[in-house]
C-alpha cells in the first residue's frame, strides 16, 4: 500500500498533463466549431499545402536522421574503444551543450549562418565570396543534426558499451578480420541501439517548427509549423489537433518498431 501511495505524484502528473492534453487532442481533432463528429481536420493532411509540407518534412528529418546515424555509429565505436573512464569524460564532454536552452542554441546557429553572421563575416575577411546559408533546407538539416545527434550517439554507445569483449575476441579467433566481426557480430548486437536513436531523433526532427521557423525562416514551413500556426495564429485548435493525430501515426509507428527490436530497453540512455 506504501508503495502503491508513493505512486500517486507520478499518476496525478501523467493523468494531468499526459493524458488530458492527449484527450483534447483527440476531442478537438475529431469534431468542428460546433462540435460535431467529422474527419475533416484529419484528411485536411491530403490538401496540397498539408502534402507538401509534411512530404518536406518526412524528407527533410530522413535525411538529418542519416547523417545522425552516420556520425554516431562511428563516435560511439570510438568512445567504446576508450575504455570506460575516458569515454565517460568525453560522453560529458560530448553533452554539455544540451544543458544549454534548446531555443539558445538555435539562436546560436542563426547568427552564425545569417547573411552577415560570424560564417560570412570570416568569409568575407578572407576575400572569399558569401554564402547564402540562412533560409535554406540544409541550414534546418544542420540545426536538426546538431540539436539531435546526441540522442543517436547515447543509445548506440549504451548497447555498444554492454557487448563483452571476450564475444569480439571469439569472432577473431575463429577467423574473422575487422570487418567480419563488425558486420556479424557488432552491427547486429547493436540493432536495438541503433532503433532507438533513429526513434529518438526522426520523431522529434519531423515534428520540430522552431529549428524550421529560426533558420527557415518564412520560406521553408514544415508541418509542425502549420500545426504551431493554426494553434497560435489562426486559433483553429480543431484542424490543428487534426493533423496532430496524423502525426501521432508516426510517433505510433516509431514506437511499435522500438518495442519490437529493442524489448529489453537495451537501447535506453536512461
Amino acid at each position: 500500500m506504501s508503495k502503491k501511495l508513493l505512486a500517486g505524484p507520478y499518476l496525478i502528473w501523467m493523468i494531468g498533463f499526459t493524458i488530458i492534453p492527449l484527450a483534447l487532442i483527440v476531442y478537438y481533432g475529431l469534431t468542428d466549431r460546433s462540435g460535431a463528429f467529422t474527419l475533416e481536420n484529419v484528411l485536411a493532411i491530403a490538401t496540397a499545402e498539408h502534402a507538401k509540407a509534411l512530404w518536406l518534412s518526412l524528407g527533410l528529418s530522413l535525411a538529418a536522421t542519416l547523417i545522425c546515424l552516420l556520425l554516431a555509429y562511428p563516435l560511439a565505436m570510438v568512445l567504446r574503444s576508450r575504455g570506460k573512464g575516458a569515454s565517460g569524460f568525453m560522453v560529458f564532454i560530448f553533452i554539455l551543450p544540451m544543458w544549454m536552452n534548446f531555443l539558445l542554441r538555435t539562436l546560436a546557429w542563426q547568427t552564425l549562418l545569417e547573411k552577415n553572421g560570424v560564417i560570412n563575416g570570416i568569409l568575407s575577411a578572407l576575400h572569399l565570396p558569401t554564402q547564402s546559408l540562412i533560409n535554406t533546407w540544409g541550414a534546418i538539416i544542420l540545426g536538426m543534426v546538431y540539436n539531435f545527434l546526441p540522442f543517436m550517439v547515447l543509445p548506440i554507445y549504451n548497447v555498444l558499451s554492454k557487448i563483452d569483449d571476450n564475444t569480439i575476441n571469439a569472432a577473431r579467433d575463429l577467423g574473422a578480420d575487422s570487418f567480419q566481426t563488425f558486420l556479424y557480430v557488432l552491427l547486429p548486437l547493436s540493432v536495438p541501439g541503433v532503433i532507438s536513436g533513429i526513434t529518438m531523433v526522426f520523431v522529434p526532427a519531423l515534428t520540430t517548427f522552431v529549428i524550421s521557423s529560426l533558420l527557415g525562416g518564412s520560406k521553408i514551413l514544415l508541418i509542425g509549423n502549420v500545426i504551431e500556426q493554426e494553434f497560435t495564429r489562426g486559433s483553429n485548435w480543431n484542424l490543428g489537433s487534426g493533423l496532430s493525430l496524423v502525426m501521432m501515426v508516426f510517433i505510433l509507428i516509431s514506437m511499435a518498431l522500438l518495442a519490437k527490436y529493442d524489448k529489453n530497453g537495451e537501447g535506453s540512455t536512461f
